[in-house]
C-alpha cells in the first residue's frame, strides 16, 4: 500500500485492516514552466495536493481519521468544515462505511457542498458559523459535548482537534523532502494554520531521521481579512488575534478563531517560520496565472501561496537560485466563486466556414 502509509513508521499506527486507501498522497511536484521565470527564480514547484481523490490535500486528514475510527468501531462521524475537510471525510466514511453527519461554513461554496451530498452525509449550515467568533465558539462546545455524550470526538483538521488525522496531512512535507531534498522554502496558506503545524513538523520529523536534511523556511501564508497569524509572524502585532468576523472571501480560510495558532507561533521560535499576509485580488491574479500560465485549475485557496511568494520576493526574503515549493491545496471545480472564465465568452457561430475564417484571422 503506497500513498500516506508509505511513511507508516511516521504515522499513527493502525493495523494494516483498518487503513484506508483511496489514491490519495504521491502528489506530483511539477517543475514551473512559465512563472518561476517570470519571476526571477531558478526553480519554483508546485505541489499539486488538488490531484488527491477528492480535488485537495484534506484526503490525507481524512484516510488517517477514517482509518483510526475504523480501528475503534466508530459508530458514525461528527465533523465541522468550509468545503474540503467536509468533502474528505464524506468521500472516505462512505468508504468506511460509517454515516457523517457535518455542520458546516456559512456560506460554504455550492461545489464543496455537492461533493459531501454525493457522498451521502448528512449536511447543516448554521447562519455566521466559521464567520464570527462568537457563533463558531458556541457551536463547537455543542459539538464536543455531543461528540463526548457518544464517546467519540469532533473530526476537525487541526492539531488542537484532532493530531492524529493531522499526522497524514505531514506526509505532504515527507514527500517534498524526499523529491526535493534541497528545498529552500515552502509557501502555504493557512486559515487555523494546520496545514502550516503540518508543514513544520513534518519537516523537522524528516530531518530527525536524515540528519543531512536542512528543514526549509516554511512560509504561512494568510488573506489579509484573515490576519490571525501572518501578522504575528511578521513583527506587526505581538501575538496571535482571534477575529470578531472574518472580512476575507477566499473559501476555506475564513477562520476567525485561533485554533492551532499559538503552536505555529511557539515552532517558530525554534526555527524558519515566516509569515505573508496577501489582498484577495492578489488571490485572485494569481489563480489567473496558474491557469493561464502553467495549465493548473485550482480553487482560489489553492492560488493564496503563490500569491504569498510574490510578497516574499518584494520583501528579498527569496534569492534567485533558491528551490521554492508553492502548495497547491484544492482543484477549481470546487469553488466556481472566483469564476475565471464564463460560458458567455464562447464565440458561436451560424456555418463552419464562418468559424474557420475566425480562426484565421487570430491565428
Amino acid at each position: 500500500m503506497n500513498g500516506i502509509w508509505k511513511y507508516e513508521a511516521l504515522l499513527p499506527e493502525v493495523a494494516a485492516k483498518h487503513r484506508i486507501f483511496m489514491g490519495e498522497g504521491d502528489t506530483p511536484l511539477v517543475r514551473s514552466k512559465n512563472i518561476g521565470a517570470l519571476l526571477g527564480l531558478d526553480a519554483l514547484y508546485f505541489k499539486l495536493e488538488s490531484l488527491n481523490p477528492t480535488g485537495s490535500y484534506k484526503d490525507r486528514f481524512a484516510a488517517m481519521v477514517l482509518s483510526v475510527s475504523g480501528s475503534q468501531k466508530a459508530s458514525f462521524l461528527l465533523a465541522t468544515s468550509s468545503g474540503n475537510t467536509g468533502a474528505a471525510l464524506a468521500a472516505y466514511s462512505a468508504a468506511a462505511s460509517i454515516p457523517c453527519f457535518l455542520a458546516v461554513v456559512d456560506g460554504a461554496p455550492a461545489g464543496k457542498l455537492e461533493q459531501m451530498g454525493i457522498y451521502g452525509a448528512r449536511i447543516f449550515m448554521i447562519k455566521d458559523f466559521g464567520l464570527t467568533k462568537a457563533v463558531t465558539e458556541t457551536v463547537m462546545k455543542e459539538l464536543r459535548a455531543l461528540a463526548i455524550a457518544h464517546h467519540t470526538d469532533v473530526a476537525i483538521s487541526a492539531y488542537c482537534y484532532a493530531p492524529q488525522g493531522m499526522a497524514g496531512v505531514e506526509t505532504i512535507a515527507y514527500e517534498i523532502a524526499e523529491g526535493l531534498p534541497g528545498v529552500n522554502a515552502v509557501f502555504v496558506p493557512a486559515g487555523g494554520g494546520g496545514l502550516t503545524l503540518a508543514s513544520i513538523k513534518g519537516f523537522r520529523n524528516w530531518q530527525r531521521l536524515h540528519r543531512t536534511f536542512e528543514t526549509p523556511a516554511v512560509f504561512c501564508v494568510q488573506p489579509e481579512g484573515n490576519n490571525t497569524i501572518a501578522g504575528a509572524l511578521m513583527g506587526q502585532q505581538k501575538t496571535v488575534r482571534a477575529l470578531a468576523r472574518c472580512t476575507s472571501g477566499i473559501s476555506g480560510l475564513q477562520v476567525p478563531s485561533l485554533l492551532d495558532a499559538t503552536q505555529v507561533m511557539a515552532a517558530a521560535k525554534e526555527g524558519s517560520v515566516k509569515g505573508s499576509l496577501v489582498s484577495d485580488a492578489a488571490v485572485y491574479e494569481c489563480q489567473q496565472q496558474l491557469a493561464g500560465m502553467e495549465g493548473i485549475y485550482c480553487e482560489p485557496a489553492g492560488a493564496v501561496a503563490l500569491a504569498g511568494l510574490k510578497e516574499a520576493i518584494r520583501l528579498g526574503q527569496v534569492r534567485r537560485t533558491d528551490q521554492v515549493v508553492c502548495l497547491v491545496t484544492g482543484h477549481g471545480f470546487k469553488d466556481s466563486r472566483g469564476r475565471l472564465f464564463s460560458a458567455d465568452r464562447c464565440t458561436r457561430f451560424e456555418h463552419t466556414a464562418e468559424s474557420i475564417a475566425f480562426i484565421k484571422k487570430n491565428i
